[in-house]
């Protein structure tokens, strides 16, 4: 599927770009933050508050899909939108191979696909390019991922090379069986800290084309300097005429290095995660509400922020509601951690625009981790 991706402008100073694309839902705007919903739901929210947080694209899990309930449940249901009644913009499912390799073990992953153990029963369970495609078919999001192998940090150099060459017949392979053409694929560049394997994975990936391009294997352990590295090795070879996203990145900071460095979509767990253990997100940095200090803190999470957690309720009420194991707490927090994110992208927009960004980024940089 064509999704019309557009340029609107470019910084001056740095790989940052304004875009936008098109699907039966309506425009997109990039760069953009998608929040996480694993198993067809963003952990404690419903639809309504992910339209509330300006939740554009929804990403879910085709491994985790694949087990319960059954890509042919969720196809017979209608797609991933009518089981989940998610009908504000687009849904993206990765491929699997995230959760698969870190299922598997290095003698278990072989030319057709890989041989691993379900994490709910233990069961043996195999998949491969092909399989993979076919259940995102089934599954129906407006986007989807090739199956890519998904190397452990640090790795070899000769273990990459291997792996880049793999995922790369992987991805022809994929695209040779995907038939569902309402759906985008796709490709995915990996490649580790090798600035030369990133640029043949990104170049080679490129030349079978595909409708779109992910930045994978970053943010898996390495250093901040490795990982901003690690994308500017790929998003200097990608084309500029296809959106660029750059897989399971969600501190603030990465997301506005990783728009400095052309990337245009992100997506991560981290902002429902860390609600679950009672951290919120402010410009001040990350709190966490459970501190005692916040027993009498009769005042939003944050003064600034539009979400529904900060216009109703105080981080003494929402404290009470933590320690007292209540799931409602664990939802304010997930709501206004995401909102945060929405609201920060929307930010690097508005600086995209007016060829800001770099001020911003240090302005925030300063506020946020108090530097």
């Amino acid at each position: 599927m064509d999704l019309n991706f557009k340029v609107l402008k470019k910084s001056n100073k740095n790989m940052a770009r304004l875009g936008e694309f098109k699907t039966k839902w309506g425009i997109s705007k990039t760069p953009m933050f998608m929040p996480v919903g694993t198993q067809a739901t963003v952990k404690t929210l419903n639809p309504e508050e992910l339209i509330d947080v300006h939740a554009d694209v929804v990403l879910s899990n085709t491994y985790h899909l694949w087990l319960r309930p059954g890509e042919d449940i969720v196809n017979e249901a209608g797609g991933l939108h009518e089981f989940m009644n998610y009908k504000n913009g687009p849904m993206l499912t990765d491929s699997g191979g995230f959760q698969v390799f870190s299922l598997a073990k290095k003698k278990d992953i072989k030319e057709e696909g890989v041989y691993f153990k379900s994490h709910i029963d233990g069961s043996k369970l195999f998949l491969s390019p092909e399989k993979s495609i076919e259940i995102q078919n089934k599954l129906g999001a407006d986007i989807i991922m090739s199956f890519d192998e998904c190397p452990p940090y640090p790795a070899t150099r000769e273990y990459m090379e291997n792996s880049i060459h793999r995922t790369l017949r992987w991805a022809q392979r994929g695209k040779k069986v995907h038939n569902n053409q309402e759906q985008a694929l796709f490709g995915i560049v990996q490649g580790g800290e090798f600035e030369d394997l990133r640029r043949e994975s990104a170049i080679k990936t490129v030349e079978i084309g595909f409708d779109g391009y992910s930045i994978g294997g970053a943010a898996v352990g390495e250093t901040k300097e490795v990982q901003y590295k690690e994308v500017e090795y790929a998003t200097k070879y990608l084309p500029e005429d296809k959106i660029r996203y750059l897989m399971g990145v969600g501190d603030p900071i990465d997301l506005i290095e990783g728009v400095m460095r052309g990337v245009d979509i992100f997506d991560c767990v981290a902002p429902t995660r860390i609600a679950r253990h009672g951290n919120a997100h402010t410009r001040n940095g990350k709190i966490n509400l459970r501190n005692s200090k916040y027993k009498r803190d009769f005042t939003p999470i944050m003064d600034s922020c539009d979400c529904y957690a900060c216009k109703n309720f105080t981080k003494a009420y929402i404290r009470h509601l933590l320690i007292s194991e209540e799931v409602l707490g664990q939802r304010l927090l997930s709501i206004h951690n995401i909102r945060f994110l929405t609201h920060l992208m929307e930010e690097i927009r508005e600086n995209i625009e007016s060829d800001t960004l770099e001020e911003f980024r240090d302005a925030f940089y300063s506020s946020y981790y108090n530097k």
